[in-house]
Formats: C-alpha cells, structure tokens, sequence
C-alpha cells in the first residue's frame, strides 16, 4: 500500500441497472420479493444476512448481522436468545430497522417498523428444524453474557449435549423468533455519479405512498 494512500481515494461507479417510480410494483413486498428472488439467482455470499438495528429505551443504538428466517405479506422473521442484548433492547423499545446490502447488485433496501414476538407455536416449529447441534447451543449459551473463556461455553456445550443425547430438545423458554413489521420501505439503486436511485415507500393507514428520495 502506497504511504500518501487515502480511504476517501476509494471509489466505484454504480451503472449496472436503474430504478423508477414506474418499474416499482404498488406494493413494497411484491418489489422486495422481486429483488430477493434476482439475489438468489445472483449466488451471492451469505443471501440470507441482514444488518438488524435496535434501540434501548433511551434511544441508544446497536446493530449486528444476522440471517432472515423468513418473510411474508406481515413482515420478516428472525431468531434469537430473548435475554441477548438485541433482545432486551426490542423489550424496552420495539422499534427496529432492517439494512439489507447486495454490493455484486449495486442495491440496498432499508426497512423500519417496530418488531414483536412470533407465536411459541412458529418458534418450536422453526426450533425443531435447526441442526440437532444448533439446538444444543442454543441452551448452552446465554447470549451476549460475558464469560471467562471459550472453554466455558464448550463446557456448557458438552453438558448439554451429554443431557438431551439421543432425545428430542425442547425449545427453551428463553429463545424464540421475532417479526419486524414495516412501516417504511426505500428501495436504493446506485448510479452514476452517485445520483442514485431511492424510491421509497411509507405506509399511511392501509395504503403505501410511494415517492423518490433525492440521492
């Protein structure tokens, strides 16, 4: 690397596609399963990650990458330890936001809305798909909890392991799946000269307005 190296040096254009008002479909989730479905086709890395933001109650954020487990026409469904820090946060607080970044696409879409718990039901359901080992972990940890070493969740790991050996697991009490429910959808495709696209949807009642953000 050369010493006068600079990081604001770093630049791409964004030519490959555009995005109007009148290639959106009405409705934010027929346009995100669109998008979702030309991601899969695209065999991108990691399809399923998403950066989630959460807030305490005083307003102070976090965000971390996580994997979508689902959406459909209510909103998009992930998993977590209830007592994890995300966890506490969506208690005090359910407001949330989801970032979805496709560089290969040159796309991003960012939702907000607040979140709620999905029914135990859709938790077990979901539970008694995950790989028997992952299932073990999910007793073994308590998310976001300081611990002294690694050697202490494997420890924890391998006694669990050793207590549900050829049974079912149940699903803990303190894990289960959430759903975050939109309020506002923006669609962003990058452009030249950075006048990219945004076009963004906001719900008022039961319709969705759609407009154009300035890049």
């Amino acid at each position: 690397m050369k010493d006068n190296f600079e990081i604001s040096d770093i630049r791409k254009e964004y030519t490959q596609k555009a995005l109007d008002e009148n290639n959106t479909e009405a409705n934010p989730f027929d346009q995100f399963n669109i998008w979702f479905k030309e991601m899969l086709d695209s065999k991108l890395h990691e399809p399923t990650a998403v950066i989630l933001a959460t807030a305490t109650k005083y307003g102070k954020p976090s965000a971390r990458a996580l994997l979508l487990k689902g959406y459909n026409k209510d909103g998009f469904i992930f998993y977590s330890n209830y007592g994890s820090r995300k966890g506490k946060e969506i208690e005090e607080n359910n407001s949330g936001a989801l970032l979805f970044f496709w560089p290969e696409l040159e796309r991003q879409i960012r939702i907000e809305g607040f979140i709620e718990k999905v029914s135990q039901k859709a938790s077990d359901d979901y539970f008694k798909t995950r790989p028997y080992k992952s299932r073990v972990g999910a007793w073994a940890s308590a998310q976001s909890s300081v611990i002294p070493g690694r050697s202490e969740i494997l420890k924890k790991f391998f006694k669990y392991l050793l207590k549900f050996h050829s049974k079912n697991i149940p699903l803990p009490d303190f894990w289960g799946g959430y759903i975050l429910i939109p309020e506002v959808f923006e669609f962003w495709q990058g452009r030249a000269s950075r006048l990219h696209d945004r076009i963004r949807f906001r719900k008022e009642s039961n319709d969705w307005i759609k407009e154009r953000l300035s890049p």
